[in-house]
């Protein structure tokens, strides 16, 4: 129970990355909160870990500014102030070359990936600041590191804009003891490899990082003691190359 006594709020927390950093922090003792655009898949999430402390669910849409102050406000009743903000939320497109890119599209990524952490961390700050202490970690890409013909146009400028984000606000917020990581995941088998222009095989599948990895690293992250800070965290599967 290594993180008894905290709270954590999680977006994008039904599927892939987000469910399982849900999961491990609940297994850790942590109060949870998961939220995503469909309800289903949240509800399904909550039901697979039935144990206290249990995790709770509110259906939002980060990408719409009111949509996140509901959420907060909910998360401020039923949980209680929040230690820890995990930005998962994330999508992708099939047409993702220049060429095939829509106005409808580009607006789409860059509204979750950007400017729906955005929404959540402006929310999350204020109580962090009075605490003087907080945890906010922004689920990135290796596609924010360097741009992906893999990712796409519109996903590799979002993880770009997610990444500068992230590390000015780190450098801004340092002073009030809070600490933001961006997290670099290379390939994770998750829902949004659905949306691959390609299909990925079984094998391709299985050979790339699963959602417990990167939950591993995150927890890693979440224990560290206030005076740790990690600014920036890669963690790929070990066939996959980076250079």
């Amino acid at each position: 129970m290594r993180l008894s006594g905290k709270t954590s709020l999680i977006t994008g927390g039904g599927t892939g990355i987000g469910e399982a950093i849900a999961l491990e922090f609940a297994r850790q003792g942590c109060r949870v909160g998961i939220a995503g655009r469909r309800e289903e898949p949240l509800r399904a999430a909550a039901a697979r870990h039935a144990e206290e402390p249990r995790i709770s669910w509110c259906a939002a849409d980060v990408a719409d500014r009111g949509s996140c102050e509901r959420l907060f406000a909910w998360a401020a009743r039923e949980l209680g102030p929040i230690h820890i903000l995990i930005n998962s939320a994330g999508v992708n497109i099939v047409k993702r070359t220049m060429a095939e890119l829509s106005t409808e599209d580009w607006d789409l990524l860059m509204a979750v990936n950007v400017t729906g952490a955005f929404h959540c961390m402006r929310l999350a700050l204020p109580q962090m600041r009075e605490r003087r202490d907080g945890l906010i970690v922004n689920i990135s890409s290796i596609a924010g590191k360097r741009a992906s013909v893999l990712g796409g146009v519109a996903y590799s400028a979002s993880k770009f804009a997610m990444t500068a984000l992230g590390g000015t606000v780190a450098l801004e917020e340092a002073r009030h003891g809070i600490r933001v990581t961006t997290v670099f995941p290379g390939e994770v088998e998750t829902p949004i490899l659905e949306r691959r222009p390609v299909p990925v095989t079984a094998e391709h599948r299985a050979r790339i990082l699963q959602p417990e990895d990167v939950a591993a690293a995150v927890l890693m992250i979440a224990e560290l003691p206030p005076r740790a800070h990690v600014p920036e965290l890669i963690i790929k599967p070990t066939s996959q190359d980076y250079a």
